[in-house]
């Protein structure tokens, strides 16, 4: 994963900062739920008693890690949104075509 996303360095208009922080947000909910059931998952596997409130800190940390890797690129959703955004304007050049035709689709 690059620690700079690609998208954040064609940001230029009002409009496209607003479809960057829309993707980037999306992006984030799904890494949430995503990584909310995965830490459900594994930590029944112990099979420990819960402290009481602990949840409510593990579903923040969750948030928190699933906002950040959206916003540092994430695995690459909100980048795709994005794209295909562009493609369907006319703003996407052939070179970015060929690369999202070639990756496999999630």
């Amino acid at each position: 994963m690059n620690s700079v996303s690609p998208v954040s360095a064609s940001v230029g208009s009002e409009r496209e900062l607003k479809m960057v922080r829309a993707a980037r947000q999306f992006e984030s909910v799904l890494l949430n739920t995503l990584l909310g059931s995965l830490e459900q998952t594994f930590s029944a596997i112990g099979g420990k008693k819960a402290i009481d409130g602990s949840s409510h800190y593990d579903y923040l940390a969750v948030q928190t890690l699933a906002s950040s890797l959206a916003n540092r690129g994430g695995i690459g959703i909100a980048d795709r949104i994005l794209s295909a955004f562009h493609r369907r304007e006319g703003k996407g050049s052939s070179v970015e075509d060929k690369k999202a035709s070639q990756e496999v689709h999630l």
